[in-house]
């Protein structure tokens, strides 16, 4: 490999993040960490599984791949991604308590959005 693809980082620094946030919900909230560890693994595999056939059967254009070589600003946009998901990490920490599900089950669906245009890049490039 000549060079790593971005948008497998993205999506491996979104994932990271993401375990960041199961971790500190699990720590500061209310909810059980085993059900917090189900709900992103089960919330981010689901969409990538469910999301290409639902779009096909609502006739929604596939899009491309979130970085592409053609756009390099799109680069800077992406990287919004693990930062939004860093800062729900935060969220548990500065008000600990309540049940954070809704969050891991939000961020969960944003790493699957990062793990979707990896597997398309890749796609597109083999």
């Amino acid at each position: 490999m000549k060079r790593l693809e971005p948008n497998l980082l993205l999506a491996l620094t979104t994932g990271i993040a993401l375990a960041l946030v199961t971790l500190t919900v699990s720590v500061y909230g209310a909810g059980a960490p085993l059900r917090n560890l189900l709900l992103a693994v089960l919330c981010s595999t689901g969409f990538v599984l469910f999301n290409p056939p639902l779009q096909r059967t609502m006739k929604i254009a596939p899009r491309p791949p979130m970085i592409h070589p053609d756009s390099p600003g799109t680069v800077a946009w992406a990287g919004i991604f693990p930062m939004l998901v860093i800062a729900a990490a935060a969220v548990p920490v500065f008000w600990p308590g309540p049940d954070y599900g809704l969050l891991v089950i939000i961020t969960s669906i944003w790493f699957g959005v990062t793990v979707e245009s990896a597997l398309k890049a890749r796609r597109q490039a083999g």
